[in-house]
């Protein structure tokens, strides 16, 4: 499986340029493992399947850029938690996929290693910043992708690509090593093709560590099991078209609605409803500009060899005061509240995923969304990153292709700490081809 991924990338890497650090020790560590599988070793839920690493995410041995010049070279010396888990659960580690400079941004480029194009279309984005993870996935590169998400990290590629990321409700799999070990914004979360795959990996990486301060309990919790069993009937879904107010393309939206709808031939109830988070645009701004101070702050010195991403985000956190930091905090109690009124009527939100179809991968972000120019160059993250602050799993999965024959995903938002209610994205509303570039 590991040499069918490894021609994969040989093959098809050079177009999309998913994969940009390979572990040269990936056959060696998979021969191992059958070696231990013939002295009678227990699989692992994971038992060689090929894993992609975000390039932000520390692995032993294996050169770790954070797709930043700065760190080109880099080789840690200790594996990040969640990679030891998954090795733990018997994954290989195939090698580190690409990503902006610190992850930031929602298209996947960096001054290390260029940009990731869609499968689909590889003139176009990715979307970022799990951008390698997605395209690496779709390809057949790997077969399941490590990731992080602040603003839609795991969820924007995810959509642009037609693959199903989760970003996990905080603490669910902690973060370790971090720069900000109080971070209640980013998340570490599974992406892989399937829904059932992503359960897989959470059940491997999911739980409590003396590693970390935030954490949640996992034990006795069956994300494989829930995806199994499929929708309930009964099942009350809020569908909402435009959560953040900034407009939605029409062939986008549409495929959402019917996708949906479609549902209810699943045994759901589903109800279209209005939900206004625009209020919580200017909160997520505030907060992203403290968390890149947090985690830049033993970098300032290097802040003019930061790319223009990093560099203005990191200034913009630095001008915060203390009174938008509590409006900012005030805005996420308000959307929790939201979230708890809207639970006691439903059991899930569902929302598009992103605003726009993926455009040029040489844009650095689309300029309109509908037809109309942004008030910021952010405004098209805006589904993702409100939902952000709610602390809540939200996963979005593929629910079909639009007019260009591009994909279109929706996002699930659950209960606090229900990921087990993700199975909607079980339920396949279309088929998703993946065309593989030749």
């Amino acid at each position: 499986m590991v040499e069918a991924c490894l021609e994969r990338v040989e093959r098809l890497n050079g177009t999309i340029n998913a994969i940009v650090t390979l572990n040269e020790q990936a056959v060696d560590d998979a021969r191992a493992l059958e070696r231990s599988l013939k002295r009678g070793k227990k699989p692992g839920p994971l038992c060689g399947l090929p894993v992609g690493i975000k390039d932000v995410t520390p692995v032993a041995g294996l050169r770790t850029t954070f797709g930043s010049p700065l760190y080109k070279e880099y080789v840690p010396a200790e594996d990040a938690l969640v990679v030891q888990r998954l090795r733990a659960a018997g994954a290989v580690i195939l090698g580190k996929t690409n990503t902006p400079e610190f992850a930031a941004g929602g298209n996947t480029w960096n001054e290390v290693f260029g940009r990731t194009r869609n499968p689909w279309d590889p003139t176009k984005s990715a979307g970022g910043s799990t951008g390698g993870g997605a395209a690496g996935l779709v390809t057949g590169m790997i077969a399941l992708a490590e990731g992080t998400d602040l603003g839609g990290s795991l969820r924007i590629p995810a959509s642009f690509c037609g693959v199903v990321g989760l970003r996990p409700s905080v603490g669910l799999v902690p973060t370790y090593p971090s720069d900000w070990a109080w971070d209640t914004l980013q998340v570490t979360g599974p992406m892989a093709r399937t829904a059932e795959d992503v359960a897989l990996m959470l059940q491997a990486v999911a739980g409590p560590s003396p590693l970390a301060p935030l954490a949640q309990p996992a034990a006795d919790r069956d994300f494989v099991g829930a995806v199994r069993k499929g929708i309930r009937k009964g099942l009350k879904v809020a569908y909402c078209p435009d959560i953040a107010g900034i407009g939605i393309d029409s062939d986008i939206e549409r495929i959402c609605r019917e996708a949906a709808l479609g549902l209810k031939k699943a045994g759901a109830k589903v109800e279209v409803i209005e939900l206004d988070l625009s209020f919580a645009r200017p909160a997520f701004l505030t907060l992203r500009g403290l968390w890149f101070v947090n985690h830049m702050q033993s970098r300032m010195d290097k802040i003019d060899q930061f790319g223009v991403n990093v560099r203005n985000n990191t200034q913009a956190g630095l001008k915060v005061t203390t009174q938008e930091i509590a409006d900012a905090e005030a805005a996420r109690g308000r959307l929790r509240q939201m979230f708890r009124h809207l639970f006691d009527k439903f059991d899930h939100l569902l929302t598009p995923c992103m605003a726009v179809p993926p455009f040029p991968a040489e844009q650095n972000y689309p300029e309109t969304i509908a037809g109309k120019k942004m008030q910021t160059y952010i405004d098209w993250l805006a589904p993702t990153f409100v939902l952000s602050l709610t602390g809540l799993p939200v996963a979005s999965v593929p629910c079909g292709l639009d007019s260009r024959r591009l994909p279109v995903g929706m996002q699930i938002v659950g209960r606090t700490q229900g990921e087990e209610g993700e199975q909607l994205g079980h339920v396949r509303l279309h088929h998703l081809p993946h065309r593989i570039p030749r």
